[in-house]
């Protein structure tokens, strides 16, 4: 199954890329052999402000068949070990693709979040989204090592 980061705004060089990189090319080695990935991300923009509702067209644009997740803090909290077994569960159901949704500044449309298969939250604090990335690649890494029975995760 392929992973799709979908998210609004452009993440410049710097750590937060950094640390991105670095987890989803872990996610990708590890993942290659349980059947998952590669991850892509997709980053679009607004230039108009049209705030929500725009991004949302432009995310909507970016999908394709598969499992939509958005990340919203009134989503549900996971533990990483529930988390790996959805990500496995999608997979095992023979979904083409995960769609991971990262909304800008003011969050996601009401109504995108309402047609996703299932809204995350990283807990009750609001995240920046250039911080939600990191925590979620490092969440998809932290997933395929659970999956794969690795050490990493210290539960």
């Amino acid at each position: 199954m392929k992973l799709h980061v979908c998210v609004v705004g452009r993440l410049r060089a710097g750590p937060e890329r950094d640390l991105i990189d670095d987890y989803l090319g872990r996610f990708d080695k590890t993942g290659r052999a349980l059947g998952l990935g590669p991850v892509r991300v997709t980053e679009v923009e607004d230039k108009k402000g049209g705030g929500p509702t725009a991004e949302a067209a432009l995310l909507r644009k970016a999908l394709g068949p598969g499992a939509i997740c958005v990340l919203d803090e009134r989503g549900r909290t996971m533990t990483s070990p529930d988390f790996a077994d959805a990500v496995a569960r999608w997979r095992d159901q023979g979904t083409p693709e995960a769609h991971f949704m990262i909304g800008g500044a003011d969050g996601l449309d009401p109504g995108f979040r309402a047609e996703a298969d299932m809204a995350l939250s990283f807990g009750a604090m609001v995240w920046p989204h250039m911080l939600a990335r990191v925590m979620l690649a490092e969440q998809l890494y932290r997933a395929a090592s659970i999956l794969a029975g690795s050490p990493y995760h210290r539960a």
